[in-house]
């Protein structure tokens, strides 16, 4: 990836914020400073700043939930390194396990027992490749998310 960005989506696990999302990014020397970390890790909010706001979000705690590469590949926890690789999966992380089946001008999904099927995953380490990468906020800071993505007024109203 040329722009060195990664673009990070902040979960608020703040029951009052009913787990809303906060698209953030990641640049410039905070690049360099998610490289190798893995899924699961914690990390300090003032590598994040939100992205109208150009706030950081200092003080906060986020652990790393998982991510995506530039073509959307996913990112599992039980792989290790972050290279591509194959694995024979059922249903979960990246693939859903049903067919849709069109009978009669009708859609329907339908799950078969046992059904499995090869798909490329990356590993759960971050590397150059990675695209996307999911937070969860562990620890809070002295503001709000909402405050920082200037949401807050709204709802005041």
């Amino acid at each position: 990836m040329a722009d060195n960005t990664f673009v990070a989506v902040v979960n608020d696990t703040d029951p009052k914020n009913k787990g809303e999302s906060y698209p953030c990014s990641i640049s410039g020397s905070d690049y360099n400073q998610f490289i190798g970390k893995k899924i699961g890790d914690v990390v300090e909010g003032q590598f994040v700043k939100h992205k109208e706001t150009e706030e950081h979000l200092d003080g906060y705690k986020l652990e790393i939930t998982g991510g995506c590469d530039n073509v959307g590949t996913p990112m599992r926890r039980d792989l290790d390194g972050g290279a591509k690789k194959p694995l024979l999966v059922t249903s979960g992380t990246g693939f859903k396990g049903h067919k849709i089946v069109n009978k009669k001008g009708q859609r329907y999904r339908t799950k078969h027992e046992g059904l499995r099927m090869r798909k490329k995953f990356r590993g759960s380490t971050i590397t150059n490749e990675t695209r996307q990468i999911n937070l969860k906020v562990v620890g809070k800071g002295k503001k709000s998310l909402a405050k920082i993505s200037g949401k807050e007024s709204s709802e005041e109203e």
